[in-house]
């Protein structure tokens, strides 16, 4: 099923500015939002949908590859298809939804239901970088690809949690559980109350009594994962993507990072890239151009055959129309091929054919005659492209 537009999700234009996108996710934020929509699963979805168009849109380089390339080169969006729970939602939005305690505006608009656990920190795991190399076809047609990346895994033993037994906790006694403490302070203004994150337990509203022996405590253990991930047809050199939830794991069963994929594009030892076009360059002989003649050439799917025309000159350049790239998500179409034919001089000649081209020099028909139809091959490739 294909992700719905994530301005049309937010009800907003493309050019909404960042204070209007702020608005409009808060509104389908207090729409969707659990609390208010009891056991509805779809509101939920709404909810965890809204959140991760307003993570890709309220980031301007992750808006700008959005609007260029569509969902494809926003990656997977931070929440990775909407896998994310409350809590994560809430740790990455603390501005919106004001974070825990008597500041979060779905505390009393709901009724304080769930107030404190907003409070909590959620741990992050760091974000990991690779760089992927593809080849033209399979630029061309997209591919899936199999990596094997060295990370931070969740431990097994005591599942994420660092607890040896995975429930070896106790509520923290400094926050009662809430994972932040007040405290009051008297200025000349009066009485102010600031609020911050438990010194003693980190944020995270409880203690581990029995830590794991094969994490230390952590949750989580170096290792390695073979990562399966699809790329799109028309990515191009480094252009950056990204997998949701596939980067390090995160302490204590937090929010995983994710993983960054950079593109990086092998030379091909035919075609040369431009955008989504492909240059080729063909060598005819003397009497090819001359006569005129047939000639197979490749292409991204196979041989096609193209016919020169009598009176060729050398720098004419033949356009095989939608044999090129496609752009990313087939937005602008497919690129074309460019054929640049060339006349091969040959370099060493015999007395006969020295005495034949003699000859034939000296025929009228020989004598360069070019005319204003004969443009520069400079002028017409740069026409070609101007197109």
């Amino acid at each position: 099923m294909s992700k719905r537009d994530y301005y049309e999700i937010l009800e907003v234009s493309k050019d909404a500015s960042p204070e209007e996108l702020k608005k409009a996710y808060r509104k389908q934020a207090i729409k969707f939002h659990p609390d208010k929509n009891p056991g509805k699963k779809d509101a939920e979805e709404k909810f965890k949908e809204a959140a991760e168009a307003y993570e890709v849109l309220s980031d301007p380089n992750k808006r700008q590859r959005y609007d260029q390339f569509g969902h494809a080169g926003a990656g997977n969006g931070g929440f990775g298809g909407g896998s994310m729970n409350m809590e994560d939602i809430f740790s990455h939005f603390g501005d919106i939804f004001g974070g825990g305690g008597g500041n979060d505006p779905f505390s009393s608009f709901f009724g304080g239901g769930g107030g404190g656990r907003r409070g909590k920190t959620v741990n992050r795991g760091s974000n990991l970088r690779v760089k992927v190399k593809l080849t033209l076809e399979e630029i061309a047609h997209g591919v899936e690809k199999k990596i094997k990346v060295n990370k931070y895994l969740s431990c097994n033993t005591c599942k994420g949690t660092g607890a040896k037994g995975g429930s070896s906790y106790s509520t923290c006694s400094t926050c009662r559980g809430s994972g932040h403490v007040s405290r009051v302070t008297s200025t000349f203004l009066g009485q102010m109350q600031t609020t911050q994150t438990c010194p003693n337990c980190g944020g995270e509203g409880q203690i581990i009594v029995d830590k794991c022996t094969d994490c230390a405590g952590n949750g989580v253990v170096k290792g390695e994962e073979v990562i399966s991930m699809q790329i799109p047809a028309g990515v191009s050199e480094g252009m950056q993507l990204s997998m949701g939830g596939k980067g390090n794991a995160a302490a204590r069963g937090g929010v995983a990072g994710d993983l960054l994929i950079q593109i990086e594009e092998v030379a091909h030892e035919r075609f040369e890239r431009d955008g989504n076009n492909l240059l080729y360059e063909h060598y005819i002989s003397f009497s090819e151009a001359a006569l005129g003649s047939n000639a197979e050439i490749p292409t991204l799917d196979g041989k096609v055959k193209i016919k020169i025309d009598p009176g060729t000159q050398s720098g004419k350049v033949l356009r095989l129309r939608g044999k090129g790239l496609s752009s990313i998500n087939g937005y602008e179409g497919k690129g074309d091929l460019l054929i640049s034919i060339l006349i091969w001089t040959p370099k060493t000649l015999t007395k006969e054919e020295k005495s034949m081209l003699e000859k034939l020099g000296n025929s009228d028909n020989f004598h360069p005659t070019p005319g204003t139809h004969d443009k520069n091959i400079f002028s017409r490739m740069k026409n070609l492209f101007e197109q």
